[in-house]
């Protein structure tokens, strides 16, 4: 973890852990399921692909080269802890819910592997088009000598 920018990496994780709330929180008020928990995971299932390249756009901006599974992980540990201090005591004790409930649901877990595969891949992804860029820029150019 020597090359990962703590600072970009929270913030990178904060945007993304916006998003998901957002998300999760917003599809209660368009009810599609008969089970709105259920629906509500399901939206942030597919919510949280996007959320997380987004804010690995904003950490991979900044020129970083941190390996992508690192940040992942690390950006999910920062989601965990943003979870355990605003989200499960505003909206899942609330509801009758515990950080123990929370936090032991399979979902969760799924969910979070889903955030760091995401990270892992646009890193993936963001590393093959700068090498492309790279390999494309050095051939197209041939040196005048």
């Amino acid at each position: 973890m020597k090359n990962l920018n703590v600072k970009s990496a929270s913030i990178a994780a904060g945007i993304a852990y916006l998003l998901g709330v957002s998300a999760f929180l917003a599809s209660f008020f368009v009810p599609v399921m008969s089970n709105p928990e259920a629906q509500a995971n399901l939206v942030l299932g597919i919510a949280i692909i996007p959320a997380a390249m987004l804010g690995a756009r904003f950490y991979y901006r900044r020129k970083h080269e941190t390996n992508g599974f690192i940040l992942g992980a690390f950006m999910f540990l920062v989601v965990i802890a943003l979870d355990a201090m605003i989200t499960v005591p505003l909206f899942v004790i609330p509801a009758g819910g515990s950080h123990l409930e929370f936090f032991t649901d399979p979902g969760f877990w799924i969910i979070g592997l889903e955030y760091i595969l995401a990270v892992a891949f646009y890193w993936r992804m963001q590393k093959a088009t700068r090498n492309k860029t790279a390999t494309h820029s050095l051939t197209s150019h041939p040196s005048t000598h």
